[in-house]
């Protein structure tokens, strides 16, 4: 595919485990698949959270492991100035205004029960004015999107693993926050912003990001920004059945021993043991093999 470009984005909140292993492994063998680039983007844009010195250590891992990125490392902590001019845009467009609901007021503007490990719908309260309240966030203004993009009200995507999916954005979270509360930038402004800046063509990530997909195409046409083809990867669950993650125990990943930790990414991918292999080099291209077979 001409002009192929992918990206492996971890957040820095601490290294590297066996499930971001599995979305880097996947990223990097669509890229080489391909005959694109493989990009790294470390996503350190919400600095509370993130550990000092994890950005490096995660791209150790990811060297011990045979995946090297073809160009610079973007860091997003450094793209201030970028996000800023993109939403200015918005403003100047009229398709983004200011919010000075706390989560109390959304909460207490809510008409039904929130479903577990989903954001409460803000319901649109300061689109139409503060109403004297201090400003706290940035949101975009969907109804407006959808007005001057000629957008309809269901935004369809189609996955190369999951097929046609859609979601009404509006229904389904609201107007979304580019820039939060506490003066961070928000992860949809971001991510939209740097996959169009660093030319990205293919965005291979993990399933729990799935639904994130519609509000950055939304966000993509608001910006006038091209869409990526999307391919969202198996999740390796923990213990307790859920996403594999830092927050649910995940520990460390451990690349004293590259080709172990590679072999459990692969096997996550329904990609075949490689018993035969004695580099990590001789293992990537064996599934290289397999990828085009199964995802190409």
């Amino acid at each position: 595919m001409a002009g192929y470009s992918g990206r492996f984005a971890p957040s820095p909140t601490g290294l590297l485990h066996a499930g971001s292993l599995v979305a880097a492994l996947a990223s990097w063998l669509d890229a080489r698949a391909h005959q694109g680039r493989w990009l790294v983007r470390i996503e350190d844009v919400d600095t509370p959270r993130c550990t000092p010195g994890a950005g490096e250590q995660i791209l150790q891992q990811l060297a011990r492991c045979g995946l090297v990125p073809d160009g610079p490392v973007l860091w997003q902590s450094q793209r201030g100035e970028i996000y800023q001019r993109a939403l200015d845009q918005l403003i100047a467009q009229d398709l983004a205004y200011p919010c000075g609901c706390s989560r109390k007021d959304i909460e207490a503007a809510q008409t039904s029960p929130t479903e577990r490990h989903r954001a409460q719908v803000y319901p649109g309260t300061c689109r139409a004015g503060l109403n004297g309240k201090p400003v706290r966030a940035w949101r975009l203004n969907l109804q407006a999107v959808r007005e001057a993009r000629s957008l309809p009200t269901i935004t369809p995507w189609s996955d190369r693993r999951l097929g046609e999916q859609t979601e009404d954005v509006a229904a389904a979270v609201g107007d979304f926050v580019l820039r939060r509360a506490d003066g961070l930038w928000a992860y949809q402004l971001a991510v939209v912003v740097d996959d169009a800046a660093q030319g990205v063509s293919d965005v291979v990530r993990g399933e729990d990001l799935a639904d994130n997909t519609a509000r950055q195409i939304v966000l993509q046409h608001a910006l006038g920004l091209p869409t990526p083809r999307y391919l969202h990867t198996p999740l390796v669950l923990g213990s307790n059945g859920e996403k594999l993650s830092k927050q649910n125990g995940a520990e460390p990943l451990d690349v004293a021993a590259p080709l172990q930790a590679l072999q459990q990414a692969a096997l996550a991918l329904n990609l075949p043991q490689a018993r035969s292999a004695s580099s990590v080099t001789q293992a990537l291209q064996g599934w290289l093999e397999a990828w085009r077979t199964l995802y190409c």
